[in-house]
């Protein structure tokens, strides 16, 4: 399909996986072109728009990454920090863009994300919520305005899904509130 930019997604059949695969499907202008899943898992083979509930996609499920990557304009991962980070690493070297919203990255995954954006174009946010990045510009300002005598504290709670913890969005307040007091985390 000419002028549509073709997009893979890694971890297609995880619970954000299999969103993207609907949302890629809804918008206009993208088309899905990959979709991988761990080596070993039950969903290789299968389609990956039957997975997500949308119908026959066309798109069978892989374990084999570099050879979707190669095939496509942009990725989309949401699924683990060093897996994302090889991911990214593939992209580079296949000149396509990787869109990143896997959290509990260290310092170590930041710099290998960082590396990969010298060769092709990396978004990487704990979070993709526009309020939540709202918030935490917020949360910046706040704390730059309020002084020392002032306590910042963090609750969060989650879903008994939840994989890391404390989230990346946790993490990524922490960090705006770290800066708006002159911290500097890194």
């Amino acid at each position: 399909m000419a002028g549509e930019m073709k997009i893979g997604i890694v971890g297609a059949a995880g619970r954000m996986g299999r969103m993207l695969v609907r949302q890629v499907g809804e918008t206009p202008g993208c088309v899905l072109a990959g979709a991988t899943e761990r080596a070993g898992s039950d969903a290789v083979g299968k389609d990956a728009g039957v997975l997500a509930g949308v119908g026959e996609a066309g798109i069978a499920m892989t374990d084999d990454a570099a050879a979707m990557i190669a095939g496509v304009d942009a990725i989309i991962d949401f699924t683990a920090p060093d897996a994302s980070v090889r991911h990214a690493e593939l992209a580079a070297r296949a000149g396509a863009a990787t869109v990143i919203g896997t959290t509990g990255m260290g310092p170590a995954h930041i710099e290998a994300l960082e590396r990969a954006a010298r060769h092709a174009p990396v978004v990487f946010a704990p979070n993709m919520s526009v309020g939540v990045n709202l918030l935490m510009a917020l949360v910046e300002r706040v704390a730059r305005t309020l002084d020392d005598s002032y306590d910042i504290e963090i609750v969060e709670m989650h879903h008994r899904h939840k994989v890391d913890a404390p989230s990346g969005t946790a993490l990524g307040l922490g960090r705006a509130a770290a800066a708006g007091r002159g911290v500097d985390l890194d």
